[in-house]
């Protein structure tokens, strides 16, 4: 009897999870969960994998995955092109080219300032800073201690969930996207001067030329200039 009860209580425990992942907006922590079913935080996760991994051999067109720190459903991930086709349908509301540069700096060197990746970009980042705001990527999170208090950015809740991770530790090292030494040496042999005199001996040579231009003066005064007086100075 106690058996059943508990098989009961189990199978209660995984419709509950299902109903309320399934409208959820968000991923929604085990704790919450949790709290909500009135089971311990421990029985969430092995119900949560439990599903998981049920849905994965059944081969469904949907998931249970962990992400950003909660749990949610989503497609598989093998059904994107079907899936893309139809939430993109008609909608142009990409990031531009310039947001994603910003967002991975504001990613990889977070907390950060305006200013700081400003600098790291080269160019005005405000417009663009406003809008990964604006579309929830990014939020304040913290002020500089330093002079200005300069507000201090990080990524959201958000920016992981439509990535598909769970933290940010599971973002790929910079090292995969950085040329080896090898490359760089490369390309600086390529933006330096052809090789040339040196300063030393550009300067000899402006000396030298300073010396020879009064002979060259001279000899062309002569050679356009008639001293032989004129007649008409004859006396």
């Amino acid at each position: 009897m106690a058996d059943q009860m508990s098989d009961a209580r189990t199978q209660e425990t995984r419709r509950a999870l299902e109903a309320v992942l399934m409208v959820a907006e968000q991923p929604v922590e085990a704790q919450l969960l949790a709290q909500l079913l009135e089971v311990p935080v421990a029985e969430v996760e092995v119900r949560c994998a439990e599903l998981a991994a049920e849905y994965e051999a059944a081969d469904r067109g949907f998931a249970l995955v962990q992400v950003a720190g909660g749990w949610r459903y989503q497609s598989h991930p093998d059904l994107s092109p079907y899936v893309e086709r139809f939430v993109l349908e008609g909608q142009s509301a990409r990031l531009s080219g310039a947001a994603l540069e910003t967002l991975a700096i504001v990613a990889y060197k977070q907390p950060v300032s305006r200013a700081q990746v400003a600098a790291i970009r080269g160019v005005n980042v405000d417009g663009v800073m406003r809008t990964l705001q604006q579309r929830g990527f990014i939020a304040e999170v913290a002020k500089d201690p330093g002079p200005g208090q300069a507000v201090l950015f990080g990524t959201t809740a958000l920016f992981l969930e439509r990535l598909g991770v769970n933290s940010l530790d599971e973002l790929p090292p910079l090292a995969e996207f950085v040329p080896g030494a090898d490359v760089v040496e490369h390309l600086e042999a390529g933006l330096r001067p052809p090789p040339g005199p040196s300063l030393g001996e550009r300067l000899e040579e402006i000396e030298s030329a300073n010396a020879v231009r009064p002979r060259a003066t001279d000899a062309l005064h002569h050679g356009f200039v008639d001293d032989t007086p004129d007649a008409d100075d004859e006396g």
